[in-house]
């Protein structure tokens, strides 16, 4: 089979999908490669209630129908991990640890991935009472006491779900107040399982060969530390593009995100990005949504172009 498509999607994301139909429903050839399943960080999200057309769903769920409906137009899907991107003009050159692809244009919907506290104990307890995915390890806590560290959307989201495994949550911010939406701040401080422990951060984590027994608190206020019983940690405190493989080329800005148009192009010519992975100030699903939309079309019309 030809390693040549008139696109290649990397990231198969609800917007890399959304991409995937737009270009394949213009009868592009398309590729659509992913380091990991499809759907991206929806598999770890469970109910789903800011999505037009559905009061609630499940995150796999999902993206299994978005799939279904983004290949349906013979884009074909590959597993790959992606090393590097080069630009010959006309020609994209897309090298995974294990292919090489030619294209005429890229779409980069790699999204982002979680940010680590990065304190003694993180990496050593990390999949034994330290995650990043209350929908993939909660039910190992049911009946315990764990801590969610962050004050955002998907930490007072995970805490509420988490609410409903374990014993007690506990809620840990750095600020003195929630930057979640207030509909998921009022649930929360409703929620009788959960509590709250403002100014303070996650200074260490302890356990013994097994699993996390306890975290050393540090108040940012008063700069003391304390000891603290837990059972697990579940960690939500921002997220940071997936990036590493654009090298040189200059479409970010310092801290790796993709900078684009309104039309999703970068810097770049035949370069695109949509989702998560842009620079941009809301990162939902909607918007990752509209962004393939936008970019898929854009794609088309440059290709038409050339």
């Amino acid at each position: 089979m030809s390693n040549s498509y008139d696109v290649i999607i990397l990231g198969a994301g609800p917007a890399g999908l959304t991409a995937a139909l737009y270009t394949s429903r213009a009868n592009l050839s398309v590729l659509l490669l992913d380091r990991g399943i499809y759907g991206g960080q929806m598999n770890n999200t469970g109910a789903i209630e800011n999505y037009p057309g559905f009061s609630s769903i499940q995150g796999p769920d999902l993206s299994k129908a978005m799939y279904q409906s983004a290949v349906q137009f013979g884009v074909e899907y590959k597993y790959g991990n992606v090393l590097s991107i080069q630009d010959k003009g006309s020609e994209k050159v897309v090298k995974t640890d294990d292919n090489e692809y030619s294209c005429k244009a890229i779409v980069i919907a790699t999204g982002s991935k979680y940010r680590t506290l990065g304190c003694l104990g993180e990496d050593t307890y990390t999949g034994r009472g330290v995650s990043y995915c209350a929908v993939c390890d909660g039910a190992f806590f049911k009946g315990k006491h764990v801590l969610v560290v962050g004050g955002g959307d998907s930490a007072i989201e995970e805490g509420e779900y988490l609410s409903k495994l374990a014993n007690k949550v506990t809620v840990v911010h750095r600020r003195d107040q929630l930057r979640a939406q207030k509909i998921l701040q009022d649930r929360a401080f409703k929620n009788d399982k959960m509590e709250f422990i403002w100014n303070t951060e996650v200074k260490e984590i302890h356990g013994d060969d097994t699993k996390v027994t306890s975290v050393v608190l540090h108040n940012n206020q008063t700069n003391q530390d304390s000891n603290y019983d837990v059972d697990g940690l579940f960690i939500y405190i921002g997220e940071q593009p997936v990036t590493d493989f654009v090298g040189d080329l200059p479409i970010v800005d310092d801290k790796g995100w993709i900078i684009t148009d309104d039309a999703m192009q970068t810097k770049v010519d035949g370069i695109f990005a949509a989702g998560d992975v842009r620079k941009k100030k809301l990162r939902q699903i909607t918007t990752a949504v509209g962004d393939g939309g936008l970019a898929g079309q854009n794609v088309f019309n440059y290709i038409q172009s050339l």
